[in-house]
């Protein structure tokens, strides 16, 4: 697991069912290219993140695969629209196999 990996996301505590809201996600990563030496000389294993989703009640909200130019930290901002009260799961995959996951519950009441 690669070290200081921190999955950050910003979602309203409330909206009511049928809203749109602004939803914004940043996870904490250093993506190493897999092309750079490290002090010893040896190449520094690829660590990147390669896919982000985010889903409601099981229902994918977005899908985002990543491109090897994909920045340190990606930050993503997208709308999605509130169907009811839930709960948001948000998870980044990295080329490594790890898997990081935040959530976020919304009240529509």
């Amino acid at each position: 697991m690669a070290s200081g990996v921190k999955p950050r996301v910003k979602v309203p505590k409330k909206a009511t069912a049928g809203d749109v809201i602004k939803i914004k996600s940043l996870i904490s990563h250093k993506m190493e290219s897999g092309q750079r030496k490290g002090k010893d000389g040896n190449l520094i294993p690829r660590s990147i993140i390669n896919r982000f989703t985010c889903e409601f009640g099981g229902e994918m909200v977005i899908d985002v695969a990543m491109d090897p130019a994909i920045s340190t930290n990606p930050y993503f901002q997208f709308d999605a629209k509130v169907p009811g009260s839930g709960e948001f799961v948000f998870t980044w995959y990295d080329d490594d196999g790890d898997v990081y996951t935040a959530s976020k519950s919304i009240d529509a009441g």
